[in-house]
């Protein structure tokens, strides 16, 4: 057994236990809607509660590991292992009654993702990863889309929480790209865009102005479906691109 199996055991265990917090709250009417950064930016009771979850399994399981979370930042003291989550990403999705939620857990070791669990609950998708021995969904093997042709392809994308305030806001790279593909997806969710870029469901993905908790454990499932990632920005928070060798090329050609 691999030495992260069981730290992908509890990753899924807790994955599982979160969707039903999250899916007590869905389509309910105590979500307790709050704004954060800007009137885009929001965070529900759902999110909250899914974190304090989180940290209260992690210190009872792990006590001397560290936690980056969305809602409550970092704790710990600097062990070399560092549990990344995002407790719901899609809370805009959450927050209007549509179905594509996750939570996405992802474990570093020294700086080096190891684990990677995404899960959406609604969907009864589960996510799984760990550093080279592949990528799952509900067990199932994974690997990237084998297209080459950018016009045959569906790709994602979505648009940073500053995108009424900054014009540098993707919507320039969508008018660009849009004649050149089948199809743009907006899923609301990059955990779900790189798990169905993993899946091979959709062929490529780039963003802009992300953040680590969203796309830890989403990059490693995109690797180890034997995909790639690259960086296309430096100013932008994290900003990837992801899909197979051919896809992720050309959309680097065609978007800034």
């Amino acid at each position: 057994m691999s030495h992260w199996k069981k730290f992908e055991t509890k990753a899924i265990e807790w994955a599982k236990a979160i969707g039903e917090i999250q899916l007590s709250y869905f389509r309910k009417d105590h979500l307790s809607i709050k704004t954060k950064s800007n009137i885009f930016d929001i965070v529900t009771a759902a999110d909250k509660a899914c974190e304090q979850y989180f940290q209260e399994q992690l210190h009872i399981c792990f006590p001397d590991h560290d936690m980056l979370g969305e809602e409550t930042g970092t704790h710990g003291n600097g062990s070399d292992y560092c549990w990344i989550i995002d407790p719901l990403d899609g809370t805009t999705n959450f927050s209007e009654g549509l179905p594509i939620f996750t939570t996405s857990i992802g474990l570093q070791y020294k700086k080096e993702t190891v684990v990677g669990v995404v899960y959406a609950p609604y969907l009864n998708e589960l996510y799984t990863a760990i550093k080279g021995e592949g990528a799952y969904r509900n067990g199932q093997r994974l690997t990237v889309s084998d297209k080459t042709d950018l016009s045959q392809s569906v790709v994602a994308t979505g648009f940073p929480y500053d995108h009424g305030i900054n014009p540098d806001n993707n919507s320039a790279n969508i008018v660009h790209i849009l004649p050149k593909v089948r199809g743009i997806r907006r899923m609301g969710s990059a955990a779900y865009d790189l798990s169905c870029v993993a899946a091979g469901n959709l062929d490529g993905y780039w963003e802009l102005n992300l953040n680590i908790w969203d796309v830890c454990a989403g990059i490693l499932l995109v690797e180890e479906a034997q995909g790639k990632i690259i960086s296309f920005r430096n100013n932008r928070g994290i900003s990837i691109i992801a899909g197979n060798n051919d896809i992720v090329q050309s959309l680097k050609e065609n978007i800034r």
